[in-house]
């Protein structure tokens, strides 16, 4: 068997009161808020799984399991990332099972108590749907040599796959990373025996999958952080080549493999290969001097411009550096037959290295797209020459590595990852034709056809473009195309492309990618030469995941509408009495001043948008990403201060009020405070998913607003704004420079601006212009924490994913001729850097998701919209839990 390429997962262990003891006397003190702030900063830091466990003598671990992942559902923020419930006890293993939404995964069981109890938990586990750690651990004892390793794990398969039927996708073997350099003859093969173990099951155990937690091995440098930093990058770099796909390990904390000072790398090496009898007394010897330095390689200065013009080239790409590019680039076409060598030859050979450095990890997005701007303002600068050889000498281009279409799909605006996929595909040598946003279907295809594009590849934001993304790839398989299909964006996922996309096109194969580093990987092993392999291996993967989905669905259970209505939120409305608005009806804040936003930039989301994880400021001091994100940041500031100085963006917004109140599950808004004519509805949908515990009920957002018949006279707000005027006309300035790293930094930078512009008048409304919290006092890290009272849920969103909500919000507003905000058919607003969504006041309320609805809620709610129910599941088919038979009538 040959192990697919796949990323490192990182497990998040701070949630964990065996391994964190900050965790754990919060934990003790039961203070589950500070608790949940721990998970959503791992998260953030870019755990992609968190580790629970309460594991701890004075605790009641079952108790504190199960309130402390009934938190983590509640928060959306955390809860996109899987579960791992870890705990040595199964009565918390199970109690925290039945109370995890999505797929867990638990950690762990063996077969230290034979393979009896190891059967009946994984029996239950398979029931539960759960995806398992199996330890390397029997009767015996934990397995410490490669033999033994190999011994347990491949008879813990054949239990699990062979006899109980268990998904072997679903297995997760942690062979024991145990410490090295200990002074233990016995222990200096540890780290050896792990690697060894891991290449056997990966070649062995078919689609099973090796984890470990990477601490261990280091455990005798404890207090020396660098040295264990570099035995940990060391280790991951020869285990991760051989199979490991996931463990825990502070990814933040790790030196990038090619920069450890090369004495500690080769010490480290020979300690963690075993390569010489003496290897621990030399790294012991040396520990000292690399404590607290870093061990990292110190940075050249400016000598590099002695250097060969080639290796200036070179470097200038690998920096981002565009000072001297045009007299290099002189230099050496002035040396070259051809003008078109100079970019065959040198630029093509340092954006070469600069994809090596990219797909290696040791190199970050910013950083690329500043080699891009680089790239095209050396090639600007040739154009000329090689127009006049044109004219002298007929046609003659360069080769690429392909031809890719690149589009956001119809109906959606959003297309700053698309951007930065393009100029990470050019880096690479792909010819990129972007056709830009709300590219319909037959645009789209007619271009590719024209163009004998190799790779066609789709994006979109927004929900309703899963189900374009459908359309495209049902008339591609019309149409009769074969060219590979690239799926990405913020909604799209793995899943989605293998259950709904894929089915629709068998005569190519679409790929879902998960972000732009993994664009160009994706599309050479697809337009390689064995791209019939990998598009098996992703087939074969597609099917386990839509039967691995399935399985998931059918035993997740839900209630019945009427159920879920019964377990409604019931909120005490006898004694609440709403603060009356300033004005009711709507008010328009026309051209915004843009420097009043600024302080209300949350930066985290800046820097995801380049691909660079972390908790703003604290990704600065990251060993790995701080110097790029300080490098991004700086630049980042520079533009502001441009745009607030230079008033290169327009911003506007429009706030209204009503009178409202709740009649079932939706919400009815009045002109006046008679309360005799309505003149609008909004819906709100509920979620249906069972619950574990009586203290969670099933909520929707018309529980947070008066009951009609409470004789409680309600309100309800609504907002849009934008910073998006003026947007188009910067990044054009830009694209023509050849400029994409400042034409991207300034869309992402408006963006930002747009959050920050709903962030501040949602402070405005709750201290002045509605005015329940008069008095509130909160810093801009408490508004970013959403410590305030009241929500705006957005329509599109968990808590109403509808899209076609916004029409309403939009006319009650007159948010189009007011602010300046189009909507387009697909429900995305124009321009893209925008933002709306309702304001609810009630001091209970809070921010929650839907999640998956059944037939009977659709059904209800087309009738609650005057909706035939085929518009129902074209409009809800992201939340719905059931395959519905009229697809091709919801077109």
């Amino acid at each position: 068997m040959t192990t697919p390429t796949a990323s490192f997962v990182n497990i998040g262990e701070r949630t964990n009161v065996t391994g964190s003891a900050k965790f754990r006397k919060l934990i003790t003190a039961g203070d589950y808020g500070a608790a949940l702030d721990v998970a959503r900063e791992q998260v953030a830091n870019g755990a992609q799984i968190l580790d629970v466990n309460m594991d701890e003598g004075l605790l009641d671990s079952e108790k504190a399991m199960v309130t402390f992942l009934n938190l983590l559902a509640a928060e959306p923020d955390i809860a996109r990332v899987p579960i791992m419930i870890d705990s040595s006890k199964w009565s918390v293993i199970e109690a925290g099972l039945k109370c995890v939404q999505g797929k867990p995964i638990v950690n762990s069981i063996s077969m230290k108590e034979g393979e009896g109890p190891f059967r009946e938990q994984a029996r239950k586990l398979r029931r539960y749907g759960a995806a398992v750690v199996v330890m390397a651990f029997d009767e015996k004892g934990q397995a410490d040599t490669f033999q033994r390793k190999t011994e347990i794990c491949a008879r813990a398969y054949r239990i699990l796959v062979d006899e109980i039927g268990y998904p072997a996708e679903d297995i997760i073997f942690d062979p024991n990373v145990f410490a090295v350099a200990t002074g233990i003859e016995e222990h200096n093969n540890y780290g050896v025996d792990f690697i060894e173990a891991t290449r056997w099951i990966r070649s062995n155990l078919p689609h099973a999958h090796v984890s470990g937690g990477v601490s261990n091995l280091s455990f005798s440098f404890r207090g020396n952080e660098t040295v264990r930093a570099a035995m940990h990058s060391v280790f991951l770099y020869h285990a991760i080549a051989v199979g490991m796909d996931m463990g825990i390990v502070n990814a933040g904390a790790l030196p990038v493999y090619d920069d450890i000072e090369p004495e500690l790398r080769e010490l480290c090496e020979d300690v963690v290969l075993n390569r010489r009898p003496d290897a621990t007394e030399r790294l012991l010897e040396a520990a000292s001097k690399f404590k607290g330095d870093g061990g990292q390689k110190k940075e050249a200065d400016l000598a590099w411009r002695e250097w060969p013009v080639d290796k200036r080239l070179e470097h200038a790409l690998v920096a981002g550096i565009t000072d001297f590019i045009e007299i290099d680039t002189e230099e050496a076409r002035a040396r070259s037959t051809r003008p078109l060598d100079v970019i065959e030859g040198p630029l093509m050979a340092g954006m070469n290295v600069v994809g090596d450095l990219f797909g290696a990890g040791k190199m970050f997005l910013p950083q690329v797209v500043k080699s891009a701007r680089v790239m095209k303002q050396a090639v600007a600068y040739l154009m000329p020459f090689m127009e006049a050889e044109k004219a002298r000498l007929g046609d003659a281009g360069t080769s690429s590595a392909g031809k890719i279409l690149l589009a956001t799909v119809k109906g959606d605006v959003h297309d700053i990852g698309k951007n930065i996929v393009g100029v990470v595909l050019q880096c690479n040598n792909f010819e990129v034709i972007d056709l830009g946003v709300m590219v319909p279907a037959t645009k789209i295809l007619a271009v590719a056809r024209e163009q004998k594009v190799d790779v066609i590849g789709l994006s979109g934001l927004i929900t309703p473009s899963l189900d374009e993304m459908c359309h495209v790839a049902a008339e591609m398989e019309r149409e009769g195309f074969d060219v590979p299909l690239l799926i990405g964006g913020a909604t799209t996922s793995k899943v989605h492309t293998a259950v709904k996309i894929h089915p629709n096109y068998a005569r190519g194969q679409a790929v879902y990618v998960l972000d732009a580093s993994r664009a160009v990987g994706v599309a050479s092993s697809l337009l390689g030469r064995d791209k019939g392999a990998y598009v098996a291996e992703v087939q074969a993967d597609y099917v386990r995941i839509a039967e691995a989905h399935a399985r998931g669905q059918e035993a997740k259970r839900r209630l019945s509408l009427a159920d879920a209505r019964a377990d409604a939120l019931k909120l005490d409305w006898s004694a609440y009495r709403p603060t009356q608005p300033s004005f009711l009806g709507t008010r328009l804040f026309a051209d915004y001043p843009i420097a009043e936003l600024v302080p209300y930039i949350d930066w985290t989301p800046f820097f995801a948008t380049w691909e660079i994880k972390g908790t703003y400021p604290i990704l600065f001091e990251d060993e790995k990403v701080g110097a790029a994100a300080r490098a991004l940041f700086n630049d980042a500031q520079s533009m502001l201060a441009k745009m607030v100085e230079e008033r290169w963006l327009t911003a506007n917004g429009v706030v209204g009020f009503w009178r409202a109140n709740a009649v079932g599950d939706d919400i009815a808004l009045y002109a006046d405070d008679t309360r005799t004519g309505e003149i609008a509805r909004l819906h709100t949908l509920r979620q249906q998913i069972a619950r574990s515990t009586e203290k969670r009920r099933h909520v929707a957002l018309s529980d947070f607003v008066a009951p009609r018949d409470s004789g409680v006279a309600d309100y309800v707000g609504g907002f849009a704004v934008t910073t998006g005027i003026g947007e188009e006309v910067i990044a054009e300035r830009f694209n023509r420079a050849n400029d994409d790293y400042s034409k991207i930094l300034s869309q992402a930078l408006a963006d930002r601006l747009a959050e920050a512009f709903a962030e501040r008048l949602h402070q405005r409304v709750r201290r002045e212009l509605w005015g329940y919290a008069a008095d509130e006092t909160l810093s801009n890290a408490d508004l970013i924490r959403e410590t305030y009272a009241g929500i705006r849920p957005a329509p599109g969103y968990p808590a109403q994913p509808d899209h076609t909500e916004k029409r309403t919000l939009f006319d009650l507003l007159d948010a189009e001729r007011a602010a300046g905000i189009q909507l387009t058919e697909s429900y995305a607003m124009w321009p893209g850097s925008s933002v709306s969504g309702l304001y609810i006041g009630h001091p209970e309320s809070f921010y929650f998701g839907v999640g998956k609805i059944e037939a009977d809620q659709a059904a209800d709610y087309a009738a609650r919209k005057g909706w035939t129910l085929a518009e129902a599941e074209r409009w809800l088919a992201p939340v719905l839990n059931y395959d519905p038979l009229r697809a091709v009538a919801a077109e």
